[in-house]
């Protein structure tokens, strides 16, 4: 309301509230002011430069083609704004030209100048974006306030843009501000917008300023729906896939090559159907052989057996491909060395390796020997381009077989979780105090990504995959499907023809905490869950060179002085040895031992 002083002068006050009633109305206001502007032009244009009517024609036609061929990358979302675009640009562009030639006065151009005016500007006056855009400029007006309430005291509004989901708009923060104060602050933010609880994300500007920041207000949710997958858009691994859409409808993408992958999320999370959209992706990939393992018998991961060059469905062919796995990665080191390389470029002759594990929990219960195999795998496999991708619902230490696994997966995939701490399981420790918030997410499907290449929460749904989907993509793919090349091939060849020495018996700890007593050597049990158990099992899997200490600590979780008092016992019974300083492996069993049959 404005309130009018009786000693101001009448003619300035009435001039003050034309001006704000204008200013507030401009949107609506704008066929008007363009009819107008298209008057005036025509006449200053008729008295000085009437021969430029051609001119005039050539880019009203050339903005009507930009708006049609352009229109997305300018702003304009959906075809009808486009086509709206250019047939203002025509029909203005043309009346000038008309009115350049034979002046604005002249009939009927006047009366078509009121009525395509009039005409142009109902879907002008009834568009929701507009009139969108017009609210949202009415609320940031009242930023200021907003900000005070809200502890934001002296951020500023930089620009808004409203799109077909909601708007978003950039922030300029006050000194000693930061993106995390905004985001502690979310739950206020929303209150004074006045928006659906959970609407609101804040995400670092895309210059990464730290004084600014991006807040996206979403009136409808861009996930509420199964987004259909289009299909795959790559053919070779070293291309990132597309996961799916984020809720600015970008692509999620994410490169795989040379990086492992933990998938993590709670039964019914959309977990299997992210798991379909990598597996379509490198189906389609040529430069990559597929290795599987699915100890459900091959429910997940069946569908997909002719673009897989193996599938093991049963623990004793997982740790048999896994061993397999770990003497390709040997072999393609050493061919690295002869050829004085440093990196496994795939090409469709010498092809990247991923071994896809569905409830890699199921293996590390039921196929513990096999751990150690994938271990080794996540520590030396990116340069040889062997990789692992790891699905599971909660990826503890002890359903990742109390190895290193965890720790060196690059690209962490989190659908929806139960508890909150399991945000930090799957993404890593601190993301939930960063505002990953994977317990929020509220439908299949939805995820957080953290990767090289994703560094924010940026919320995003994966494609859904059809039975129809799987199977059109299986048949278009299994016909083109890579072999392994001749290095790693030979590799296999000779590990199942000389087969790695199995240890006769697993070591077994005494019972006091800080004294070993006499090992017991019986049969393996692949599933126990004593440390001592793992230790020896990484003792009598390492290389000829032995494993280092760290890798024992992470394989066991002993604490440093308790790792050592088992290797000291194992010495003095000869069991272990040292190849070099600071690396130990087992002895090959005395034959004459009572237990070696």
């Amino acid at each position: 309301m404005t309130f009018v002083n009786p000693g101001d002068p009448l003619p300035e006050v009435a001039a003050v509230v034309v001006g704000r009633w204008f200013w507030r109305y401009r949107s609506e206001l704008v066929p008007i002011t363009s009819a107008l502007a298209l008057w005036l032009a025509g006449w200053l244009l008729n008295h000085w430069y009437s021969g430029w009517w051609p001119l005039i024609v050539i880019l009203a036609m050339t903005g009507a083609a930009v708006s049609l061929a352009a229109g997305r990358r300018l702003g304009m979302a959906t075809g009808l704004e486009r086509w709206y675009t250019a047939a203002v640009s025509v029909i203005g562009g043309g009346w000038l030209a008309a009115a350049t030639y034979l002046g604005p006065e002249f009939k009927p151009l006047p009366f078509v100048l009121v009525a395509s005016s009039f005409v142009l500007g109902i879907p002008w006056w009834a568009h929701r974006r507009r009139r969108a855009k017009v609210r949202v400029d009415r609320q940031l007006a009242a930023w200021p306030e907003i900000a005070g309430t809200v502890g934001l005291s002296g951020s500023r509004v930089m620009s808004a843009v409203v799109d077909v989901w909601g708007w978003r708009a950039r922030f300029g923060l006050a000194r000693g501000q930061t993106i995390d104060d905004v985001a502690s602050q979310l739950p206020a933010i929303e209150s004074a917008l006045g928006t659906h609880r959970g609407a609101v994300r804040v995400y670092p500007t895309p210059d990464d300023l730290a004084n600014r920041f991006e807040l996206r207000v979403l009136n409808s949710d861009p996930h509420a729906d199964a987004v259909t997958w289009p299909g795959p858009a790559v053919q070779s691994i070293t291309e990132p896939f597309d996961l799916g859409p984020f809720e600015d409808a970008a692509p999620a993408k994410v490169l795989f090559l040379r990086r492992h992958v933990l998938l993590g999320g709670v039964s019914g999370s959309g977990k299997s159907g992210g798991l379909n959209v990598i597996m379509g992706n490198l189906a389609a990939c040529r430069d990559v052989v597929i290795w599987a393992i699915d100890l459900k018998r091959g429910m997940e991961l069946g569908p997909w057996a002719p673009c897989l060059a193996r599938l093991a469905v049963t623990p004793a062919e997982a740790r048999v491909l896994l061993a397999d796995a770990v003497a390709v990665l040997e072999a393609r080191a050493d061919q690295l060395a002869e050829r004085g390389l440093r990196t496994w470029e795939p090409t469709p002759d010498e092809p990247a390796l991923v071994i896809i594990v569905d409830e890699y929990a199921e293996l590390a219960e039921n196929a513990a020997a096999a751990v150690p195999d994938a271990d080794s795998i996540a520590r030396r496999g990116r340069a040889v381009a062997v990789n692992l991708i790891a699905a599971t619902q909660r990826p503890t230490q002890q359903a990742m077989g109390r190895g290193a696994l965890r720790s060196q997966m690059d690209v962490r995939i989190c659908f929806r979780v139960r508890e909150r701490r399991d945000v930090d399981l799957i993404l890593g420790q601190g993301m939930l105090a960063a505002h990953w918030n994977a317990h929020s997410l509220n439908a299949p499907g939805k995820f957080l990504v953290s990767a090289p290449e994703h560094a924010s929460p940026r919320r995003a749904r994966a494609y859904l995959l059809t039975d129809e989907a799987v199977q059109e993509t299986v048949t278009t793919s299994a016909e083109s499907r890579p072999d392994l090349d001749q290095v790693s091939r030979r590799a296999i060849e000779t590990r199942q023809a000389n087969p790695r020495p199995a240890p006769e018996g697993a070591y077994r700890a005494g019972p006091g905490r800080h004294q070993a007593a006499q090992p017991t050597w019986a049969a393996p049990t692949p599933d126990a869950e004593d440390p001592a158990d793992a230790l020896w099992q990484v003792l009598a899997d390492a290389s000829p060179e032995g494993s280092t200490v760290a890798d024992l600590l992470n394989a066991t979780g002993m604490s440093r002085p308790t790792l050592y008092r088992h290797l000291a016992w194992l010495a003095r019974q000869g069991d272990v040895d040292q190849p070099r300083r600071g690396r130990w492996r087992a002895r090959v069993i005395n034959p004459g031992r009572p237990d070696a049959g």
